[in-house]
């Protein structure tokens, strides 16, 4: 169990699948990893107890930071934890593994919040705000045949990630699939996915992704 104070995101089954695919692939077993929007640090203690040798874990909130740092330590687990966006936190450094859970749910508008709950969850009108970035910038924090593990609703476009990916020198694919009922946000917003044509008229499940990348120079 993990303490989650208001504000932070509680972990669901999108966390749960790609540490799930962490751990039984061995991504974490002996490397350097990087959590990239660690929320309440479900991931970071994870790769930790997955037998990363270190975890940086980022995150943008306040909140989040203070929550991912008292886990750790309750969990005695070695993370180091920044305050920060994306990988300006961690400028300069590379890392054998990159993960990440990063918001993905279409949103009315361009505009991300900052300070409100829905930060963790809206990711602009096409939910990529924050995957395109990740996408292309996580080769330069990845050391050679470093890896990048991510995790996002089919919504989103899985070829999108793998075309992203790709563009930035890096070779992916999918690892992981499954199919859930939609959570509260996503039904909210099943008619503007409907108008967008993001889903079918009637839609009310979402397919979940892990996509796999590999750093192979």
């Amino acid at each position: 169990m993990l303490l989650r104070p208001p504000g932070v995101y509680r972990a669901e089954g999108d966390t749960e699948m790609v540490a799930d695919v962490m751990r039984r692939g061995g991504f974490a077993l002996g490397r350097e990893v990087l959590d990239i929007g660690t929320g309440s640090g479900t991931i970071a203690v994870a790769a930790a107890r997955a037998g990363a040798v270190a975890v940086t874990a980022v995150d943008l909130s306040l909140r989040s930071v203070v929550a991912t740092w008292l886990n750790s330590r309750l969990h005695r687990a070695a993370v180091s934890v920044c305050h920060g966006d994306l990988f300006e936190p961690v400028a300069g450094r590379l890392f054998d593994l990159v993960i990440a859970n990063p918001p993905y749910v279409p949103a009315e508008t361009a505009v991300l919040p900052r300070h409100r709950i829905a930060r963790c969850w809206d990711a602009g009108p096409d939910g990529r705000a924050l995957l395109d970035r990740i996408c292309a910038g996580a080769r330069d924090v990845l050391r050679p045949n470093g890896d990048v593990l991510l995790v996002h609703s089919a919504v989103c476009g899985p070829d999108a990630t793998l075309d992203a990916l790709a563009s930035a020198g890096l070779t992916g694919q999918v690892l992981a699939r499954a199919t859930v009922a939609f959570g509260p946000v996503m039904r909210a917003r099943a008619a503007l996915l409907e108008s967008r044509g993001l889903i079918r008229a009637g839609q009310r499940d979402e397919e979940l992704v892990v996509i796999g990348a590999h750093h192979a120079r």
